[in-house]
This record gives C-alpha cells, structure tokens and sequence, in this order.
C-alpha cells in the first residue's frame, strides 16, 4: 500500500479533502488492520489540528484490535492508537498559544495511526525541537502511564522499587523515572535485556520460576514498590516480596488488586503531566528508547512486534506526509 502525500489541494482542509489512516473493520489478528481514506478532520472549538509524524503503538492497542477491551465502544472502520507527535496545521475558535507551524506531543482515546489528527488543546505540550520525531510519538501514553503509577505509589529517595516487565515501553520509562526520584530499581527482563536495563540503571534479575528467590537475594532486604505491567505470575510474586499490598501497582489485574487491596492503576493524563515528562527529556533524566520503526501502512507488523513480548523500548509508526 502506498503512504498518501499531500498536495496543496488536499493540505487545506476542505471538506472533499482525505487522508490515509490505519483501521480495522472486526475484531481479530493483526492482518485486520488496512490502509484507509478518511475525511480530513476540521478543528472544533477548543481544538488543534495536528499533521502527523509519529504514532506510538502499545499493546493497548492490540488488545483493543483483538477485542479484547470491551469497556471501550468500539465503532466500525475503528482507527487505534492513543499517542502521537506532529506540527499543527490548523487550531480551532477560542486555542490560544498554540499557532500552525508548532511542534507538538499529545494523545487521544483512539484515532492516532492517521496522518491528521484532531484533539483538544488541552491534550497537547510542546515538543522540543531536539527531540527525534520517533521518541516524541511514543513518550505520551506510555510515559503518563509510568508517572502516574509511580506517583500513586509515592516512589522516591530510600526506596526499592520492582518492575515487571521493566524492559517494556512503559517499563523502560518507569527505570528512569524511579532512578531520577531516588529509588533503587530491580527489573525484570529476559536475559537478552539485561545489559539494556543496566543502561537505564535498573538491576536486572530474570522472571519466570525462582523469581521471588532471586529478588530477595539481590534486593538483601524487603522490596518496598512494585510496578507490575504483566500480571499472571509476577502479580502473584508480588503479594510475597511486599509487605504492605498498597504499594503494589498493577496494569493488569485489575479485579485482583480490588480484592486485595492492591493499587489498579489507569493512566491520568494531563497537559501539566506530560509538560514535566518533556522537561526531564529536556534536562536529559529521560529519555524514550526505541525498538523499532515501522511505515503507517505497515501498523499490522507494529502489531505483531508489540505482541512478541520480549522486545524493549517502543514501537512507533513513522507517518511520512509531504507539508
């Protein structure tokens, strides 16, 4: 499928003017993602319109995809993903400081492996400049996910913070936030990831069979946090290495966490929270690894990477659309 390039006719906005997305017309596997014409959206009130560059793609994604995420309506042709970085092209009555030309970093619900995108300006902050086009498309979500989770946790100076699935994309983010408040983090990963762990200044130990042990010998004393982005079994190791079931986030187990009084975490997004994730990229405390890169005709493979499991960083899709 060809990526669709804008021309002076179609850049304008009118109500004949299309532009390629990404959807899918039923639940299912990743080839039910395909390449789509959707009208080019117009900016309401209160709105930006953003030309974009980069989409993060998350395992969200995917299970929304599969149908798996039945709290969330779901419209046919549905278009996913929930984060992106672009230059805004247009900007609604009533959006002030924000001007076309801008670059800029934000989320949606869903709708974001798109070329145009429209949002609320209150969904949006300022990319800088020196920020690759890559890591601010996939900075939004996954990192509000990991800031949110670790404030509801209280992590900072004199903890032991562990992280499933620390390699992850919202895992990655995690490390370095914790580090950056003070605590001492213990990751889990597949051997492979080690090396790449210690890089963000987690200490790696390997999930699976024995983990408890081996947390404990590395850890030499009580784990005080856990974030869990994995569920099953390292939510079950969890409840034995946490004295206090309060200070156990999960992204996963949801009803058990209720049950057991454990913290079940959904992002809380906000301009003011992503502004102060882009201020520590800019101070360089953060900083959004990627793993691979994939065109935004090609979000089916996006997909099948982000459900391997065991690859680090983020997943984006680049979006390559003539201004």
């Amino acid at each position: 499928m060809k990526i669709v390039r804008w021309n002076s006719d179609t850049a304008a906005g009118t109500p004949e003017a299309t532009a390629c997305a990404v959807a899918f017309d039923a639940f299912g596997p990743p080839e039910v993602l395909r390449a789509v014409r959707v009208a080019v959206p117009l900016p309401g009130a209160g709105e930006v319109r953003v030309r974009v560059k980069a989409a993060g793609v998350r395992p969200f994604d995917a299970a929304l995809r599969a149908g798996r995420v039945p709290a969330l309506p779901v419209t046919f042709p549905q278009c996913p993903g929930n984060e992106f970085a672009g230059i805004v092209d247009a900007v609604g009555e009533g959006v002030a400081g924000v001007a076309p030309g801008d670059e800029l970093i934000g989320w949606n619900v869903m709708g974001c492996y798109a070329e145009r995108v429209a949002v609320s300006a209150n969904q949006i902050a300022g990319k800088p400049r020196a920020m690759p086009w890559d890591e601010a498309g996939g900075l939004s979500a996954s990192g509000q996910t990991a800031h949110t989770a670790l404030r509801a946790l209280g992590v900072g100076l004199g903890d032991t913070l562990l992280v499933h699935g620390a390699a992850g994309g919202v895992g990655s983010l995690a490390v370095q936030l914790a580090r950056t408040w003070g605590a001492r983090v213990i990751g889990t990963a597949s051997p492979g990831n080690h090396d790449y762990l210690r890089e963000l200044g987690a200490e790696p130990v390997a999930y699976g069979p024995g983990l408890v042990e081996r947390v404990r010998r590395l850890a030499a004393h009580d784990v005080s946090a856990v974030l869990d982005t994995r569920g099953g079994d390292a939510f079950d190791a969890s409840l034995k290495l946490v004295g206090d079931w309060r200070r156990i986030a999960t992204l996963v187990e949801f009803d058990r966490a209720k049950k057991l009084g454990a913290l079940a975490v959904r992002s809380e997004r906000s301009a003011a929270r992503l502004a102060e994730l882009v201020a520590l990229w800019e101070r360089g405390a953060l900083r959004v690894p990627i793993r691979a890169r994939y065109a935004l005709h090609n979000a089916a493979q996006a997909h099948r990477d982000i459900e391997y499991g065991h690859g680090r960083g983020k997943v984006v899709l680049m979006v390559e659309v003539a201004a």
